[in-house]
């Protein structure tokens, strides 16, 4: 229990920079430029899903979780959302690195995460466009209304501290709970939910990538390593890992279960049919 807890802190702390910098934006956003200069950011937003495929590439959660923010503020949209989430890497690229694998494999994997984070995310952009209008009620200053912090009268430096506090506590509790249940059921355990089951195996990869926590990732990519799940089944694990961007989500934008909700499904069944498609065409890396 002790691993687990040092566990825990050391992924929480890794993601305060992160958290204490978004909010920081946030709030001088809301402070200084105010609704119109948000409204005029989400509106540029329409080409985020390229810029956050990107930004999702780098072998950190910490940008999951900034998004989940910047899109509970209204700041991003989306499309741009998902990319983030269905590029994120998280410990994929340091134990491919660590077990000196061929560039050539690591380059095929983030082409394929970039590829299909930036195609799902620009059709989920133009898909809501079409249907609704995305983000409109959704604003900076509801965060602060929900936390009833007052960040009017706090300044903008101590309301990000304030709501950095916040999410790292909620971060902090769950990311032990799930770490202290993986302890005890065993990654080994984990990894023979999906073995030697073709079809299936990319849905059950699918589920195991959604888990919030880096444990996740280290399972999917350690099976495929060692050979004991095929290209198809790691492509959808590897898909569905956003790390701890899920978690930030339902916590920040809690009013909203039903889009919370439907990001997951989304991640979900984007990880369950790129897997299957994968094998079916025969991709092998």
């Amino acid at each position: 229990m002790t691993e687990v807890l040092l566990d825990t802190l050391l992924d929480t702390l890794k993601l305060i920079p992160f958290l204490f910098l978004t909010y920081l934006l946030m709030e001088y956003i809301e402070h200084k430029t105010g609704e119109k200069s948000e409204k005029r950011i989400s509106r540029a937003g329409r080409y985020g899903p390229l810029p956050g495929a990107l930004l999702g590439l780098v072998p950190q959660c910490g940008f999951s979780a900034s998004a989940a923010s910047l899109y509970s503020g209204g700041l991003i949209s989306a499309g741009t959302l998902i990319a983030v989430f269905l590029s994120t890497s998280d410990e994929m690229i340091p134990i491919l690195i660590s077990e000196k694998v061929e560039l050539r494999v690591l380059a095929e994997i983030l082409l394929i995460k970039f590829t299909v984070a930036v195609i799902i995310g620009f059709a989920a952009d133009i898909l809501l466009r079409i249907f609704r209008k995305q983000g409109s009620d959704r604003q900076i200053k509801s965060l602060c209304q929900d936390e009833n912090c007052h960040c009017e009268d706090e300044g903008i430096v101590r309301s990000a501290i304030h709501h950095t506090l916040k999410i790292t506590l909620f971060i902090l509790i769950i990311t032990f709970a799930l770490n202290t249940a993986v302890h005890f059921i065993g990654e080994d355990n984990l990894g023979k939910l999906f073995v030697n089951m073709p079809v299936a195996g990319c849905a059950v990869a699918s589920l195991v990538g959604l888990i919030p926590n880096c444990a996740a990732s280290v399972v999917i990519t350690e099976l495929y390593l060692s050979g004991i799940i095929g290209t198809g089944a790691m492509i959808s694990g590897l898909l569905t890992g956003c790390g701890i961007g899920l978690l930030v989500l339902f916590r920040a934008n809690k009013h909203n279960m039903k889009e919370n909700i439907a990001f997951l499904a989304a991640l979900y069944f984007s990880g369950v049919v790129v897997g299957v498609l994968t094998e079916a065409i025969g991709i092998s890396i």
